[in-house]
């Protein structure tokens, strides 16, 4: 049975809870990971009465979080806390068909990306070298990663590759680590899978008086999955007009459908 995904930098659930129930009345994905949820899980709202009765979350004050909401049955598969950050960054749940989805909120780094003055973008390198070292040591199978990686890796991922070279998200040393990280996994990129041409753009800075005209953006949202279903995923899209609605998150949702 096939079933779709949507991934979500929400910029605080509690704040944009009509938004969420906008995306799930009008796009109804089966799956929806949300991150920089900022709440605690028992705060977090329910929206089972939308036909989403299952739940897997971890969260923490003002601050990260992420969760992991489903009209599918799915189990609570546990969570990872790279470099001991103490940070609510992952989770992950087990579908009943046996795919697991991880949901990653990579921290952001801060505005200078130089470790020696900037401990946010040094935890951020050690974030990504503890997912490479995770998966090198459990490689995973049948599991599908999503989440705001808080990295646009390809040139066609931001607005100007060389105006942004030095700006936090797309420095060499970030991709490179992410890079790192997508190859000790055997994980596919499936957004640029299927849409492997052009620019795409999933977050807008707030600083940008018309986003939309302006379209500095960048693809900092990803799905992706392992090598032994990468085939079975397609129909991947951004929901642009997201970023647009009121009182809006950054970012917009990525979807995409897996036949398994």
């Amino acid at each position: 049975m096939p079933f779709t995904l949507a991934t979500w930098n929400i910029n605080s659930v509690r704040l944009r809870a009509g938004l969420v129930e906008r995306l799930l009345r009008d796009e109804g994905p089966d799956v929806l990971c949300l991150q920089e949820c900022k709440s605690p899980v028992e705060k977090m709202p329910d929206f089972s009465a939308l036909g989403y009765p299952y739940r897997i979350a971890r969260g923490q004050k003002g601050y990260n979080g992420v969760a992991i909401l489903s009209r599918l049955p799915i189990e609570d598969a546990g969570e990872m806390d790279f470099a001991a950050l103490g940070h609510a960054r992952h989770v992950a749940g087990r579908l009943e068909n046996g795919v697991t989805i991880h949901n990653f909120y990579v921290p952001a780094g801060g505005d200078v990306p130089d470790r020696a003055v900037n401990e946010k973008f040094g935890q951020k390198l050690d974030y990504l070298t503890g997912m490479r070292d995770w998966f090198h040591g459990d490689r995973p199978g049948k599991s599908i990663l999503v989440g705001d990686l808080n990295i646009a890796p390809r040139e066609d991922d931001v607005w100007n590759h060389k105006q942004l070279l030095k700006i936090v998200s797309h420095t060499p040393i970030e991709v490179d680590h992410l890079a790192q990280a997508q190859e000790a996994g055997g994980w596919v990129d499936i957004t640029r899978a299927d849409i492997p041409d052009g620019p795409l753009y999933s977050w807008w800075s707030y600083r940008a008086k018309d986003w939309s005209a302006a379209d500095k953006g960048r693809r900092l949202d990803h799905v992706w999955a392992t090598g032994d279903i990468a085939a079975a995923g397609h129909s991947s899209r951004i929901l642009r007009d997201a970023r647009g609605w009121e009182q809006p998150s950054d970012h917009a949702p990525v979807f995409a459908t897996f036949d398994l």
